[in-house]
């Protein structure tokens, strides 16, 4: 991949070697006893080190590394048709709250000749989910993240999600549910073609089950 360093750039990454879990645990275990708990008591002596694992993993789209993630699975191909990957789960976590959204993006990209393989898609939703995040910003990072890797004549991503932070507590709307899109390309200046994309993913919607 000749474009790396814009890769890394598009995928705006912290430096350093991920996250600090002594830090994380001494902050856990300051809020257990600001609560008023008693962090000894046989539930709780572990979770610092519970909490700290568990960020490890929700935050890790901050360390990981574009690049070995696609892992040169971009193909040349004669192909100028949609390509449409629906449905895919993700996980984040609010920035304003710390609370997870939880959610399905549909991504899709007309190719200029090349491809990337079908797995690395999720990957690349998973590597902006996994952050502190608003919805809105996280699903222009997806595009502009596809738009600079494959340089294709379109891109599209829909996320809908649950917000957790209006159903716990607020506004407590368990069934609200929170769309966001961005454009790039045919998609955004070719209102056909931004149709079919929307036909794609609402036809047949919640009816495929495994």
């Amino acid at each position: 991949m000749d474009n790396t360093d814009n890769i890394f750039q598009v995928a705006e990454l912290f430096s350093g070697d991920g996250i600090d879990v002594p830090a994380i645990e001494k902050s856990v275990l300051q809020i257990i006893k600001a609560t008023g708990e008693n962090p000894e008591r046989e539930g709780l002596t572990r979770t610092p080190e519970r909490v700290a694992r568990m960020y490890e993993e929700l935050l890790s789209g901050y360390y990981t590394d574009p690049v070995e993630m696609i892992n040169d699975a971009i193909f040349n191909v004669t192909y100028d048709e949609m390509v449409v990957v629906r449905d895919i789960e993700f996980y984040s976590l609010c920035e304003h709250h710390m609370l997870p959204f939880i959610g399905r993006a549909h991504v899709a990209y007309i190719p200029r000749g090349k491809v990337i393989g079908l797995s690395k898609i999720p990957r690349i939703v998973d590597l902006f989910a996994r952050r502190f995040q608003v919805q809105e910003r996280m699903t222009r990072q997806i595009a502009d993240f596809l738009n600079e890797v494959l340089n294709p004549y379109g891109v599209a991503v829909v996320l809908e999600a649950v917000h957790l932070c209006a159903v716990m507590r607020g506004v407590k709307k368990h069934d609200a549910r929170m769309t966001t899109s961005a454009m790039h390309g045919a998609f955004r200046k070719d209102s056909a073609t931004r149709q079919e994309f929307l036909d794609n993913i609402s036809r047949g919607a919640d009816t495929l089950k495994f």
